[in-house]
């Protein structure tokens, strides 16, 4: 094999290990995220289990490709994720700290060795800051506070202080004294991109339900069969349904699966459906919609109060 054909052949393997890194990172901030949320014991374990395979692959790989100082980064990083692997033990704010800091010298010497730029955005804030905390036990005297005043403040409960609730009662139980503010807020944050995701997802999606709710209606009355492929629509109904139950709107879940199985039947069967029902179902969705408005809205004002509650 010439020089020329082993250097190109060297390049292809470092555009596939970039692109098998960047998925490995990616992997290791989302469990990482989450595993600072004081998980349950188990999916604790199995979020520190994520990490450690993905930095141990980037590790293995590097050394097949001779990317020394990524093995180096890598396998030198195994230590820190150890230090945060068992739910049982205290697990301090400065463990979190470590471990991502290690993560941003994996990024610093994928970037130097690839020569693609692996940025550091996925490292939380609070391992740059750690300044501002606020004591646990304090902290959950403020959310049960918060969740009794918000019981019969809104029709449409949130579970965002109960899940805090939950976290700091977690944190509790591991010893761990103090809360650091920072990765309340980016908790916060997330949940809030959460919700105006799925909000702008059916307020995208409620016109075009309409137009093949108004559509199937028109076909029902002059007996035709449907004049429109429900195909897409049905697999987009069903994406709006799993939506719903990523970001915990069990209303809008009921809804859209009931809508999901409407449209199968009406056109996987040939059911004829009377008009009237097509209208019921066209002021259900409008209904559904003001429905989401206003659990967004709810859960804008837990963070709110929440956010309230914190120390600036």
């Amino acid at each position: 094999m010439s020089v020329e054909t082993e250097d190109a052949f060297q390049k292809e393997l470092v555009e596939l290990f970039v692109q098998e890194a960047q998925e490995w990172l990616q992997q290791i901030h989302v469990a990482l995220d989450e595993l600072q949320q004081s998980p349950p014991l188990e999916r604790h374990r199995a979020l520190a289990q994520t990490i450690k395979v993905g930095i141990t692959n980037l590790g293995g790989s590097a050394a097949t490709l001779n990317l020394s100082d990524v093995e180096r980064a890598s396998f030198s990083t195994l230590p820190f994720v150890e230090a945060v692997q068992n739910p049982s033990t205290q697990i301090s704010v400065d463990d979190f700290i470590a471990l991502c800091k290690h993560l941003g010298h994996i990024h610093g010497a994928l970037t130097r060795s690839t020569g693609v730029s692996f940025e550091e955005k996925h490292v939380p804030a609070f391992a740059q800051d750690s300044s501002t905390k606020i004591p646990t036990k304090d902290f959950l005297i403020l959310l049960r506070d918060l969740h009794t005043q918000r019981q019969t403040a809104n029709r449409f409960q949130r579970n965002l202080i109960q899940t805090m609730v939950a976290q700091a009662e977690g944190l509790l139980d591991r010893k761990v004294e103090q809360c650091d503010v920072a990765s309340i807020h980016e908790f916060l944050d997330r949940s809030a991109e959460g919700d105006q995701g799925f909000l702008n997802v059916v307020r995208q999606a409620v016109p075009q339900l309409r137009t093949i709710l108004q559509t199937l209606k028109n076909d029902r009355v002059v007996q035709n069969s449907p004049s429109l492929d429900l195909q897409n629509p049905i697999e987009h109904v069903a994406q709006l349904w799993s939506a719903a139950q990523q970001v915990n709107a069990s209303n809008a879940m009921v809804f859209f699966m009931g809508l999901h199985s409407f449209l199968v039947i009406v056109t996987q069967h040939h059911a004829m459906v009377n008009a009237t029902h097509f209208d019921a179902i066209q002021s259900r969705l409008g209904q559904n919609m003001e429905e989401i408005e206003e659990w967004a809205e709810s859960g804008r004002m837990e963070r709110v109060a929440i956010q309230n509650v914190l120390p600036h």
